[in-house]
């Protein structure tokens, strides 16, 4: 958090941009190659869960008054153990606190991925997805974002290309796939789904 306000302190970024937030899916994310011409401030770190996006919301999100906050969180808090309710909670609580300071910000909740490292957790954090999917459907200022489907090969089984070898990381070929699904809720001012 202090290099981040260290950041801030130096080169102050303007109000009403795009921040990322979430675990190392974030911080490896080149949003500079993939999102040329949009102005996005990443403020993920390793091994983050949910429930630090929410503690730390004062820090890492508010303070830049975003038009669009996306989110990739949860999959360390499935595999910490946490039920997929305490999850979805943490993410109401993190969605209720954001519009409480900026009623007109949207978010993107990315949902969790399945990866090979993780297979044993899949069903918990695809339950806790459909619950995050149902939120959204509530909120015009929510989009749920899949990528569980786009994912997956013939098999049923997630694509390997598209992690690193440790069967968690997102390779390359990963992070093109999620840009390009990303990609149009950038840049769209109305309702926001993409399943």
């Amino acid at each position: 958090m202090a290099a981040f306000e260290a950041m801030d302190r130096k080169s102050p970024p303007a109000k009403g941009q795009i921040v990322f937030v979430g675990s190392s899916t974030v911080v490896d994310w080149d949003v500079a190659k993939y999102f040329p011409g949009l102005t996005i401030i990443k403020r993920g770190f390793w091994g983050s869960s949910l429930a630090d996006s929410v503690r730390l919301l004062e820090r890492i999100v508010l303070p830049y008054e975003p038009r669009l906050v996306v989110v990739y969180a949860g999959d360390n808090d499935v595999d910490g153990g946490q039920t997929p309710e305490d999850v979805t909670a943490h993410f109401e609580r993190f969605v209720r606190r954001v519009h409480a300071r900026l009623p007109q910000t949207r978010i993107v909740f990315i949902g969790i991925k399945p990866s090979p490292a993780r297979w044993l957790t899949v069903d918990r954090a695809r339950d806790t997805n459909e619950r995050i999917r149902t939120l959204a459907g509530t909120d015009d200022r929510i989009a749920y974002l899949d990528v569980d489907g786009p994912m997956l090969g013939w098999d049923d089984k997630p694509r390997k290309e598209l992690f690193l070898e440790d069967g968690l990381h997102l390779s390359s070929q990963g992070y093109h796939l999620w840009s390009t699904l990303l990609q149009p809720l950038l840049t769209l001012t109305g309702r926001t789904t993409a399943d």
